[in-house]
């Protein structure tokens, strides 16, 4: 237990970079396995745990795209999300905004309804019975190209009431910001939220892509930015924020060490970090696993833990008065 624990635990927290199909723990994937007669290429749950063992992104996608293959009815997307939120209801999390990728179902047979009404329903079911407020993020997956996002784009649109906005994830080497250019124009122009994975694995040259080519609201992971001065002021700035995934950072090899972790680093530039899970069911920890690891690698100060936190709702994409109240639920926990 770190000294900050206590803190950890009660402080209201925002998570704003969550895949859902990454929540998908092994005991639940057997269960839909088994529900809908699919065979897995593991004979047991800890088999499944064994396979987590990455040396890169790619590895881990090889594993989620594997996994996520059990999804097929809308009562397996209403389970999934309804685990992940009550389960992080327990750690104090108050506001969730939830990346999908509809690609990697609509590329399996599963229609997109099928997937955004379970996801819709348990965010409504558990906002009524807990309290918990919750967004969709729908993502278009980086190593397709900018065609099928396109068409991805023309599904949504009749669903703007029940997603906020667009990101992109996948596999980032290789793929920059701006093959996506024209269609993240056009879903700005349609009323959505943007944001984009930049800077996990790829190059400082990523972020820049995703801030003046996509025109982002918000950079997911964003690491590799501080190997550039100018970039870094720019971002401090425009008071951007990061969504950064220690957990994730390490378990992917971003870093080999959670001490070498840069998140204090951007702190003291001045950037708006946030703490984040990414994929929890992968990478061994949800939100408060992220704060404690950080904190017990990192030495914070209660003072970095409550910014951290607090950066999580500045961040979020509430309406002023949802944003406002939240704060104030914020600050008055801290007094």
């Amino acid at each position: 237990m770190t000294a900050n624990a206590e803190l950890i635990e009660r402080l209201p927290k925002a998570e704003i970079h969550i895949h859902i199909e990454g929540s998908l723990e092994p005991d639940m994937m057997f269960s839909m396995a088994r529900r809908n007669g699919i065979t897995l290429p593991f004979n047991s749950v800890e088999d499944v745990k064994k396979a987590y063992n990455f040396n890169n992104l790619q590895d881990f996608l090889d594993l989620y795209y594997q996994g996520m293959s059990v999804l097929r009815t809308e009562k397996d997307f209403y389970d999934l999300t309804r685990a992940y939120l009550e389960r992080v209801l327990a750690e104090n999390v108050r506001h969730t905004e939830i990346f999908f990728d509809p690609q990697g179902h609509l590329a399996r047979g599963i229609g997109f309804e099928t997937c955004l009404n379970g996801l819709s329903r348990a965010i409504e079911d558990c906002e009524r019975e807990y309290g918990i407020s919750s967004s969709l993020i729908m993502c278009f997956l980086r190593h397709l190209d900018e065609a099928d996002a396109e068409k991805t784009l023309d599904m949504a649109l009749a669903h703007k009431n029940r997603i906020i906005g667009v990101g992109l994830d996948s596999s980032e080497l290789g793929h920059p910001p701006e093959k996506f250019k024209r269609v993240f124009r056009r879903a700005r122009d349609e009323g959505f939220l943007l944001v984009a994975h930049a800077g996990e694995e790829g190059p400082p040259d990523y972020v820049w892509q995703a801030l003046d080519v996509l025109g982002v609201d918000r950079i997911d992971h964003g690491n590799r930015a501080l190997e550039d001065a100018a970039l870094v002021k720019r971002l401090a700035a425009d008071k951007m924020a990061l969504t950064v995934c220690p957990l994730s950072n390490l378990r992917l090899c971003g870093i080999s060490d959670m001490a070498d972790h840069p998140i204090q680093r951007m702190l003291d530039a001045g950037l708006m970090a946030t703490v984040n899970s990414d994929d929890p069911a992968y990478f061994g920890g949800y939100m408060n696993e992220n704060y404690s690891t950080l904190d017990k690698a990192l030495g914070l100060s209660s003072d970095e833990i409550t910014r951290l936190a607090r950066n999580g709702f500045e961040a979020a994409f509430l309406d002023v008065d949802a944003k406002q109240a939240a704060l104030e639920e914020f600050d008055s926990t801290i007094k």
